[in-house]
């Protein structure tokens, strides 16, 4: 792995189930990863095993070239950037902003346009592939920027995903893509519970029908993942309920504007809206099951 053109440092602000992997992957590459959370402590933890622990956004983006943001929202990425000690005003100019939230196509697009104000570099950067594969150095990204801004992170992706998709030369094509990933993933976590719970209802052993399932036509890697989480009642949440309350949202949103029918995310939608308002909020998002009456779920043990 060839060293980034102007710098072997680079900024990681959010050390959650994704920014973590994602540092730890560049660590491992040989880059001096400098690393903030929200979190006391987590940023010192990870800095135990090498890379530098900073206090804020912004002392991350003063000793970086390219600062990669792995937090929840937009609004958390607001903060990052403009907030108190936000990384926008200590970014040198020719600096370079990678996003990798899953937002607003249209908010993406107008933050690039806001950084190209300020002298700075964006890229659009949204992930897929869960915890696993970003420790791994396996995920996906989705992303879409100028050459100027590839120029300078190219490196950096190829250490930290196993697919780096390059959607276009302007911001919003990569979270566009993203948004139609979750569709289908919130579309298929949601039909998954759904099953399982009708097997549940008609008295089908659990363990029986998930066998059968991730080995027939029916499967998908939703079903095959999420629903162990329920046959070991384990509800940890890798991804919330309340993240796809959040995405299908924004799919939602996204085709509210072209007028676009969404049948299926609809009811989806509506699904983890209901879990989450039952108090289901923060755990794993197959605790979306829960919302079907009458079933017995699996017990821990």
């Amino acid at each position: 792995m060839s060293a980034p053109p102007l710098s072997v440092h680079v900024g990681v602000i959010g050390l959650g189930a994704m920014g973590k992997g994602m540092a730890a992957s560049l660590r491992r590459a040989g880059y001096t990863v400098h690393v903030c959370d929200a979190r006391p402590g987590a940023a010192a933890e990870f800095a135990v095993d090498g890379g530098v622990a900073c206090n804020t956004p912004a002392e991350v983006a003063a000793a970086c070239p390219v600062v990669i943001s792995v937090v929840v929202n937009a609004a958390q990425t607001e903060s990052v950037l403009f907030g108190d000690h936000g990384a926008a005003g200590a970014m040198a100019a020719g600096s370079v902003f990678v996003m990798c939230s899953t937002v607003d196509p249209n908010w993406s697009i107008a933050l690039e346009a806001r950084l190209q104000q300020l002298g700075l570099l964006y890229l659009d950067a949204p992930i897929s592939g869960g915890a696993a594969k970003a420790a791994s150095g396996q995920m996906t990204m989705m992303t879409s920027g100028t050459p100027a801004a590839y120029a300078l992170c190219e490196p950096l992706l190829n250490a930290m995903a196993a697919s780096v998709y390059k959607l276009g030369d302007k911001a919003g094509a990569g979270s566009k893509v993203k948004i139609i990933n979750q569709l289908l993933a919130g579309v298929h976590i949601a039909a998954a519970a759904e099953a399982m719970a009708l097997g549940l209802r008609e008295g089908v052993d659990a363990a029986a029908l998930y066998e059968v399932i991730t080995h027939s036509a029916g499967n998908s890697w939703m079903f095959e993942n999420r629903m162990a989480h329920v046959l070991a009642a384990d509800y940890t949440p890798l991804s919330a309920v309340d993240i796809f309350v959040k995405d299908l949202g924004l799919v939602l949103d996204m085709a509210r504007a072209s007028k676009f029918p969404l049948p299926l995310s609809s009811t989806a939608h509506q699904m983890f809206m209901q879990a989450s308002t039952a108090g289901f909020a923060k755990e794993d998002d197959s605790a979306v099951i829960k919302i079907f009456p009458g079933i017995v779920l699996p017990k821990a043990g």
